[in-house]
C-alpha cells in the first residue's frame, strides 16, 4: 500500500556529507513515522533516526550532533543530513514507514549505500 523511493546514497570521504531523500507513495495514512535504519555487513539492522508526522523524533546516540532528520509532510518526503561521516557510518540506508494509525503497518525502502572511505 505504501512505497518508498531513496536517493542521495554514494561515496564520501571520512569528515564529508551527504543528504538522504526518502518518498513515500500510495495508500498514506496522515499520521505515521518516517526515518532510516541502517545495517553494516556483518551487523544487524540498527536504527538511525525517525520522525512522526507531528515532529517527534528518535536518534541513535552514535549520530546524535552529526545527523539531522526533517521532513516535509505535504510531499511524504523524508530527509537525513549527515554529516561528519565516519568509516564506521559506512552501510546500507533503509527507509522506513510506519503507521501509528488504522492497520499500523510497517514499510521498508530498496535500501541506498552510503560509503565512507579515502
Amino acid at each position: 500500500q505504501v512505497q518508498l523511493v531513496e536517493s542521495g546514497g554514494g561515496l564520501v570521504q571520512p569528515g564529508g556529507s551527504l543528504r538522504l531523500s526518502c518518498a513515500a507513495s500510495g495508500s498514506i495514512f496522515s499520521i505515521n513515522a518516517m526515518g532510516w535504519y541502517r545495517q553494516a555487513p556483518g551487523k544487524q539492522r540498527e536504527l538511525v533516526a525517525t520522525m512522526t508526522t507531528g515532529g517527534s523524533t528518535n536518534l541513535a546516540d552514535s549520530v546524535k550532533g552529526r545527523f539531522a532528520i526533517s521532513r516535509d509532510n505535504a510531499k511524504n518526503t523524508v530527509y537525513l543530513q549527515m554529516t561528519s561521516l565516519k568509516p564506521e557510518d559506512a552501510a546500507v540506508y533503509y527507509c522506513n514507514f510506519r503507521e501509528l494509525v488504522g492497520t499500523t503497518r510497517v514499510y521498508w525502502g530498496q535500501g541506498t549505500q552510503v560509503t565512507v572511505s579515502s
